[in-house]
């Protein structure tokens, strides 16, 4: 995800944030252990909220956008968090369930046994970004809910209408002991992040990520990390380009780009490349025949954004990449104060351009072409590991090229992003693009201390394994035992 920029807020101090985790933590240590009608209670609650406040927070997020596509943002933002409350609701008894696990032998016939309690941590820390504001600071707040936490929500600060609101709904839906949402600017976030959490999750940029984690590590507090990078789109040598294009273009164009997983960059056969350049653009002007006034398309969040994202083209170009612009309308977005940006294709790009380096987040595709599969491999694997990656094609051997032979976050096959709307997958990058993840059980487990619990029976174990002093026989018999494979 792309780098936050600089904004003007309202600071809250160090000193307030610590106040709201004590009175969490107190209170969180006063009620273990924590049921599963109290975990449902806050889950439903926060699920409401969102479905009886749906219109003014699709108008907050669309002004603080400059214009989003409210359909968008029930289907990205509003959806996923309703659709996360109700997984638990199918879930979460089975998830809060002690794991049974073998006692080793002899010990469990002698009535030992051993067990996994999954415990919550305490008050959880969510540094939530931008481009889903909804989404991304409730989903996590449902995980941890889940597990029995309380939450602390540092909403981002490019969406102050959006934040507003939200800190005002929550507090008339939770008690501040239960869910706080704090607003304000980078120096809020650098204090945020100072916390003593018992568990923090940031999603948001890989710089700014590493000054989380270096405040973090402070306290040794566990961290999750989604970040985002260059998702790689791959069109296999037999695909449907039709089919892929019609997907990749719907992806692509999906909150203008400003996705984590948005298609970052096309990897496509050199005799399909025309193809599927033209078959990018007749999906567009199909799905979006204007932009400017068309409702369904969503701005780029601000002017300092769009000078980046133009800044990105102009380097391409200069460096030698040929561009097509796909603006199905013939608008003049020179002329209007809007921030919307159509869609710019680059082709004969490399990676001497700017736009092969960063992550775009935005509404610009660079295409790669290839002659093998194996040097998709090689490229991908050249490179950052990518939070998703997305391969598009029928035969099953590239398929399994592909997926065994690259790491990334997550992948989806003949289509892109739709893994991260599958609640019992895990969602999480790798390397340069996250650790940890969340969202079902794997959400569950990330939220929660797995504690191992034994039970020695009663029969004196260390005395007839010889490991009670003095040492003799029975010592020498049972390590003589226990040092063979």
């Amino acid at each position: 995800m792309m780098e936050a920029l600089e904004a003007a807020a309202g600071e809250v101090s160090k000193e307030e944030i610590m106040a709201a985790f004590q009175a969490q933590r107190d209170a969180f240590h006063a009620q273990l252990p924590v049921s599963y009608e109290t975990r449902m209670d806050r889950i439903n609650r926060t699920a409401q909220l969102v479905i009886e406040n749906k219109d003014a927070l699709c108008e907050a997020v669309s002004n603080d956008f400059g214009h989003r596509s409210s359909v968008q943002t029930v289907m990205t933002d509003l959806m996923s968090v309703v659709g996360h409350a109700k997984d638990h609701k199918k879930h979460l008894r089975k998830w809060m369930r002690p794991e049974k696990r073998k006692a080793d032998f002899p010990l469990g016939l002698l009535g030992a046994s051993g067990a996994v309690e999954y415990q919550p941590k305490g008050v959880v820390g969510v540094i939530s970004p931008w481009n889903f504001p909804i989404n991304l600071a409730f989903d996590p707040a449902i995980g941890a809910f889940g597990a029995g936490n309380r939450v602390i929500i540092k909403f981002s600060e490019f969406c102050p209408e959006t934040g507003e609101l939200v800190k005002k709904l929550v507090s008339e839906y939770f008690a501040p002991e239960e869910m706080v949402v704090i607003t304000g600017g980078p120096e809020t976030g650098k204090a945020f992040s100072e916390i003593p959490w018992d568990h923090l999750i940031f999603t948001g940029g890989g710089g700014i990520a590493k000054h989380v984690m270096a405040a973090a590590a402070q306290n040794l507090t566990p961290v999750t990390l989604e970040l985002g990078g260059k998702s790689p789109t791959i069109v296999g040598p037999d695909a449907d380009v039709q089919k892929a294009t019609q997907r990749i273009a719907m992806g692509k164009m999906m909150n203008a780009g400003q996705i984590c997983l948005a298609p970052d960059y096309l990897m496509v056969p050199q005799d399909k490349e025309q193809a599927v350049v033209d078959g990018i653009a007749n999906n567009v002007a199909e799905q979006y025949p204007t932009m400017i006034a068309n409702d369904d398309y969503t701005s780029v969040i601000n002017g300092r954004h769009k000078e980046r994202l133009q800044g990105l083209i102009d380097d391409a170009v200069a460096k030698g990449a040929k561009q097509t612009v796909v603006n199905p309308g013939d608008e003049d977005f020179s002329n209007t104060n809007s921030n919307k940006m159509p869609l710019t294709v680059l082709q004969n790009v490399n990676e001497d351009m700017r736009v092969m380096q960063e992550e775009i987040f935005g509404p610009v595709l660079p295409v790669k072409t290839y002659r093998n599969l194996d040097e998709v491999v090689d490229y991908v694997n050249d490179h950052d590991r990518p939070l998703g990656l997305y391969y598009f094609g029928e035969t099953e051997s590239d398929k399994r090229k592909v997926l065994d032979r690259t790491i990334s976050g997550g992948v989806t096959v003949n289509d892109v992003i739709f893994h991260i709307a599958q609640h019992d997958l895990p969602f999480g990058g790798v390397g340069p693009s996250g650790m940890g993840a969340y969202t079902g059980p794997d959400g569950f487990k990330e939220f929660s201390h797995a504690k191992a619990v034994y039970r020695q029976p009663k029969v004196n174990i260390a005395k007839i394994a010889g490991f009670l002093p003095p040492y003799g026989d029975a010592t020498e018999k049972t390590m003589k035992q226990q040092m063979k494979l």
